[in-house]
């Protein structure tokens, strides 16, 4: 009987190695695949300095502008040129489908990867890796996952363009990443029992490999995603020197924690319209799927993180500072007046109002893209019989992030066979 269960065991850990190291081939040879070749004779020649339609009445580089007078009367146009650093597990793609919309409502260009739907992530982008790039172009807005590399970016984008990015509370991004990457970073396997997050930040140094494939999904992924090198000791000077080359790239660093104050601020700083902040939260994830952190794993995971906590605290102090600026109580009554209006297109749009469970969502085009062995991030249901004015607003708020880059020309095969090869290995 014992040798009988004995076998099972084994058999079970054979059965997982051979998934683990399949699982690990398929993602090297997709990554190859993918990978751009690099142009490293492209030409140099500058891109506009704006790629706007018109000239805007007042409008600086930087996005300090108010966009009314004291009387109230609107006195600039609407700031189309736009970098959105997409940092990952941070609301970033709700604000992708805001700015999709946006976008198309203003026909803009947007400077999009080919094959895929991130610019060769982890790799640090390269104007290359942007679908029909020639010298010389002129794009107005670039969004998509990337490592950030200013150099680079710099050249595909006009002068005046405006940087944007978003950070959330490192300890709730560590879960967040750890929960949604942890099958794709070997380094994670040999965690054992139910609660692999709670065992992994108990000890984290026990299952960290700096060079291990992945590995920055699992330390100071913020700081990775903005080209820096997570492993950097906390105190070490060139990690305030970063911090402060981030802040003079990027004029508004919005945060999760405070997403619609922060899109309060963007409208006011690029000369927005309300109605183009609307949105419906994407790729949110099933409650019961979220670990809780106690206390102490709260804590652990910012000390793994210092650096991640370290740039949190710089921008959420700067964040403040603007909304001293925009003035609180003023504040307080625009968010109270896009949560009406977001409440509103959600009785409009979304059958019975709220997310559903993966499995019960209905149409193909609105089901969002799954982690790795499991189906906890939620979507919608698209009411029936919505009015005519509302029915393209309404699909178009509520299609995850691989669709709408789909309708909007851009050919993810990459993406699209990794997913066929998951839906035949059942992951």
């Amino acid at each position: 009987m014992m040798v009988g269960k004995s076998v099972r065991q084994w058999r079970s850990i054979g059965k997982g190695l051979i998934l683990g190291a399949l699982l690990t081939t398929c993602m090297i040879l997709l990554y190859c695949l993918s990978a751009p070749e690099v142009q490293f004779g492209l030409q140099e020649v500058p891109v506009p300095y704006s790629c706007a339609h018109r000239p805007s009445a007042v409008h600086s580089s930087t996005i300090s502008n108010s966009s009314h007078h004291a009387s109230g009367q609107r006195t600039c146009t609407p700031q189309v040129d736009i970098m959105f650093m997409k940092t990952h597990k941070t609301a970033s793609s709700t604000f992708l489908n805001i700015l999709f919309r946006f976008g198309e409502k203003h026909h803009l260009k947007f400077a999009f990867p080919n094959s895929r739907n991130d610019f060769f992530y982890p790799s640090p982008f390269h104007r290359s890796q942007v679908k029909d790039y020639r010298p010389g172009m002129c794009f107005n807005i670039i969004c998509n996952h990337m490592r950030f590399n200013a150099a680079e970016v710099a050249k595909v984008l006009p002068a005046d363009t405006s940087y944007i990015t978003i950070l959330r509370d490192p300890a709730d991004l560590a879960e967040s990443s750890f929960h949604y990457f942890g099958r794709v970073v070997p380094l994670t396997w040999k965690l054992s029992g139910d609660d692999k997050l709670r065992e992994f930040l108990k000890d984290p140094k026990l299952y960290y490999d700096p060079e291990g494939f992945n590995s920055f999904y699992l330390k100071n992924l913020l700081f990775f995603d903005f080209g820096q090198d997570n492993n950097l000791n906390p105190d070490d000077p060139k990690v305030d020197e970063a911090i402060e080359a981030i802040s003079k790239h990027f004029h508004l660093v919005m945060l999760v924690e405070y997403f619609e104050e922060s899109l309060i601020l963007l409208k006011d700083a690029l000369c927005w319209d309300m109605e183009d902040l609307l949105f419906f939260k994407l790729n949110a994830r099933k409650g019961s799927t979220v670990s809780k952190l106690t206390p102490e794993l709260r804590a652990k995971a910012l000390e793994w993180n210092a650096i991640d906590w370290k740039l949190y605290q710089y921008f959420n102090a700067t964040f403040w500072n603007k909304v001293d600026a925009y003035g609180r109580e003023r504040m307080a009554r625009d968010v109270a007046e896009l949560r009406r209006k977001n409440a509103e297109m959600a009785s409009i749009c979304i059958e019975g109002g709220h997310a559903v469970d993966a499995g019960s969502i209905l149409e193909t085009s609105m089901q969002p893209w799954q982690p790795i062995g499991e189906k906890s991030i939620m979507g919608y249901n698209l009411k029936k019989n919505v009015d005519k004015a509302h029915g393209k607003l309404c699909r178009k708020m509520l299609t995850p992030e691989l669709q709408y880059l789909t309708d909007m020309g851009v050919n993810l095969w990459i993406t699209r066979l990794w997913g066929r090869i998951r839906e035949i290995l059942h992951w």
